[in-house]
């Protein structure tokens, strides 16, 4: 499913104090928590995770002094993902130094009350990660806030689900299927270049080609890399019994065999 986005707006933010710096492209993510109580009740409840999100903000403002919240984006239990300071928009959240290595992802669990992250926040934590590398310049790191700042962030729960590659509950690591599964459902379009192709398509099999093993960075832009690769894969699968035309366009025979043909 898309990404379900809660603008600003909708969550009632304040505005910021000041000008955010821009921020071109990142290496990744980090994810987070927040450190304090988060209320259960935020599970049944979704107004009550838009009053946590102004509450966090409130707090980054007026008690560590930042001109606004400091995270991208967050993730709740309904999966649904607030707009913090968003795309191209140096956080503050990963500290001193590092804040324009990374987007900065909170998942909105903390060290007391609510501790582990409900399957849908996951989710909608791996849709953000999916939103930053289609839209936000990511990079295909996924890390804690604890790696390269002394912290306990994002608590052990978290944490020990981004050391596992912080996998979509109940399917395959990075929310692909593995190669050989049954492939996704054809868009219905062809990825071709030039000129650029872009979208949550081309992700996706960028994606699923990363996860293959060849060298490429999902970013939604299906431009020279992709189309070099792609022309290799399909060369590739002909010479071991899955011929493809080798035309570098991602058609549906091409599509499927990104997820069906067995890896050589």
């Amino acid at each position: 499913m898309p990404i379900d986005l809660i603008t600003r707006a909708e969550w009632r933010a304040r505005a910021p104090k000041g000008d955010v710096d821009y921020l071109a492209r990142t290496r990744g993510v980090k994810v987070h928590y927040t450190g304090g109580r988060v209320d259960p009740k935020t599970v049944d409840d979704h107004d009550l995770c838009a009053a946590a999100v102004r509450g966090i903000q409130r707090g980054h403002m007026d008690g560590n002094g930042w001109i606004d919240i400091g995270y991208s984006f967050i993730a709740c239990a309904h999966r649904k993902v607030f707009v913090g300071r968003g795309l191209h928009q140096l956080p503050a959240a990963n500290g001193p130094g590092l804040n324009s290595g990374h987007y900065a992802i909170l998942g909105l669990v903390g060290n007391s009350g609510l501790t582990v992250p409900p399957d849908d926040m996951l989710h909608a934590i791996r849709d953000a990660i999916e939103y930053v590398r289609a839209h936000g310049g990511a990079g295909p790191e996924i890390k804690g806030h604890r790696d390269g700042y002394s912290t306990d962030c994002p608590g052990p729960k978290l944490y020990d689900w981004v050391q596992a590659g912080a996998p979509r509950p109940g399917g395959a690591q990075g929310g692909q299927p593995k190669p050989g599964e049954k492939a996704p459902t054809f868009p219905g379009r062809l990825m071709t270049y030039p000129p650029s192709t872009r979208g949550a398509d081309v992700y996706s099999w960028q994606a699923q080609m990363r996860d293959r093993g060849w060298d490429l960075i999902p970013d939604g832009t299906y431009g020279p890399r992709s189309r070099d690769i792609c022309t290799a894969f399909q060369r590739d699968s002909t010479a071991h019994g899955w011929p493809l035309d080798d035309d570098g366009v991602v058609g549906p025979a091409t599509w499927r065999a990104a997820w069906e043909r067995p890896v050589s």
